[in-house]
């Protein structure tokens, strides 16, 4: 593939320049036509005061004056051109045309100033005006300059006269047009990018809704399946334990509990992968402070003895910060089951001052996991960090300094929660 070949500075240059022109005139569209009448006024009062043209009697019966007021007001007309660009042009084109007719004697430099104010109000009609009355005022300004040429100005050299004008008008109208396509293109253009953008969005939300079925269709295949059968087993052992009188019969019963939760908690969180657009608050209730009693026994259950203590409003806390607590405390205890060589224990606390909340899992567990010389703090750990980073808060975990166990020491900030947050976590 040939490289690109380089940009012309001065062309670059001339672009940026011609965008910042737009975008000054877009923000501002009366500063343009207040300069374009100012000039054109100022060139015709200049000519009136010190040009050598300047007529010293009247002629004609005509006042001086007049011809330099008809050019200011010639001038100010362009002041209207871009809101009413066909009345400003047939009103211009029909008093040059009358001005003609009528023989008034204009001096060079103010002639010039018509011409310049009609061929311009017929660039703006070629550029934002219908394009009907366009063509009318084609048909208008062609035969204006043919009357003008042929019959009401005395010219030497007539028919070269009249290519010149024609063609002069010509390409007034030339480049209006091609200012008219060159915004109709560009227009085209941003519309075209709009759509793009709009399918490149909608693109990468079928692919990632196709992620998350595939995912969603793993996790119920693999999952699904060893919790159920994992839930069918020790229903079946707590039966049997019961029937033998074994004393594992109620740990046997709450672990099959444990794995039916663990089910619920799989079934929601697939449903969220399957709808993207549902409301999380349309699924079934997130765990919160209030679940946290089941959550301690569930542990206690296993082995660990739990403390736990509360202070502050914890009714007052949103559904989503309710979620991160939960889960923060879940990790948390899970991690001391996990790493605890033996009998261990576990103090939370909980607290909710002013705005903020203060979580608190101090253990007598044991280390994290330890492979190939190095620690590895694993996912759960993480997870905490992130939780609290979506609340503005800080995750302090490491070893509490008693020569074993661990503290998770978690602050959250629920007022700078992302707009969204929700209890979907």
């Amino acid at each position: 593939m040939s490289p690109e070949p380089a940009a012309d500075p001065l062309l670059d240059r001339a672009v940026r320049l011609r965008r910042r022109a737009r975008g000054f005139d877009r923000r501002h569209p009366r500063v343009l036509d207040a300069a374009v009448v100012a000039a054109v006024a100022l060139v015709a009062v200049s000519d009136l005061l010190f040009g050598e043209s300047a007529p010293d009697a009247d002629r004609g019966g005509v006042p001086a004056f007049v011809p330099y007021a008809c050019a200011v007001a010639m001038a100010l007309a362009l002041w209207w051109r871009r809101r009413h660009p066909a009345a400003v042009f047939f009103a211009l084109t029909v008093f040059v045309v009358a001005q003609s007719a009528s023989g008034l004697w204009l001096p060079a430099r103010v002639s010039i100033i018509f011409a310049f104010c009609t061929l311009f109000a017929f660039y703006t009609l070629a550029s934002i005006g219908p394009l009907r009355l366009f063509a009318w005022g084609a048909v208008l300004i062609g035969a204006g300059m043919l009357l003008m040429v042929l019959v009401f100005e005395d010219m030497s050299q007539p028919l070269l006269s009249l290519v010149l004008i024609l063609g002069t008008v010509t390409a007034a109208g030339a480049l209006g047009l091609t200012a008219r396509i060159h915004r109709m293109y560009t227009a085209a253009l941003e519309d075209r990018a709009r759509r793009m953008e709009v399918e490149r969005d909608q693109r990468e939300r079928l692919i990632a809704a196709a992620e998350r079925t595939r995912i969603a269709r793993e996790m119920h295949d693999i999952l699904g399946h060893n919790l159920s059968v994992m839930v069918t087993l020790a229903d079946g052992a707590a039966t049997l334990a019961d029937r033998r009188g074994e004393e594992s019969a109620p740990t046997l019963r709450m672990l099959g509990e444990t794995g039916r939760e663990a089910m619920d908690e799989l079934r929601r969180v697939l449903g969220v992968l399957h709808a993207e657009d549902r409301d999380p608050r349309s699924l079934s209730p997130q765990p919160g402070v209030g679940d946290l009693d089941a959550l301690l026994d569930r542990v206690r259950a296993a082995g660990l003895v739990v403390t736990c203590r509360t202070s502050g409003r914890l009714d007052l806390l949103g559904p989503g910060v309710q979620l991160t607590v939960y889960r923060i405390i879940q990790e948390a205890l899970t991690n001391t089951i996990k790493h605890a060589g033996g009998p261990a224990a576990a103090a939370v606390t909980l607290t909710v001052d002013h705005s903020r909340v203060h979580i608190r899992v101090l253990d007598t567990g044991g280390e994290p996991v330890v492979r190939n010389g190095r620690r590895e703090p694993g996912r759960g750990l993480i997870g905490i960090r992130e939780r609290a980073a979506l609340y503005g808060g800080t995750a302090t975990i490491g070893p509490n300094g008693s020569g074993s166990g661990w503290t998770v020491d978690v602050v959250l900030d629920p007022a700078t929660a992302p707009p969204g947050t929700g209890a979907s976590q």
